[in-house]
């Protein structure tokens, strides 16, 4: 049985790796090349409640599902990359 948690992780995981992507290729080019900082302000608050929502459901699905510690480390360091989200989500599927 798929838990609750993962289901939760795997949906913050999708929309926090979504609201990198908007940072880095929406904001970050408002700001720079046409000089509208309030973009990354908005978007770089969210992402960043995003990414503090993820690293706690992350550590609650770890410790319903007692994936291990490497595997963890993963799901964190995919988060920091761009498209990262997509090993995350794959690896998930593969605990159900």
């Amino acid at each position: 049985m798929f838990d609750n948690i993962v289901k939760k992780f795997g949906f913050i995981n999708t929309i926090e790796g979504y609201s990198y992507l908007i940072l880095l290729f929406i904001a970050m080019p408002m700001k720079y090349i046409f000089g509208y900082p309030l973009a990354v302000k908005i978007v770089g608050m969210a992402h960043g409640v995003l990414f503090i929502l993820f690293c706690i459901l992350l550590v609650e699905a770890w410790k319903k599902t007692n994936w291990s510690l490497k595997e963890n480390i993963l799901f964190f360091l995919a988060s920091l990359i761009p498209f990262g989200t997509f090993y995350t989500k794959n690896r998930i599927k593969a605990y159900e």
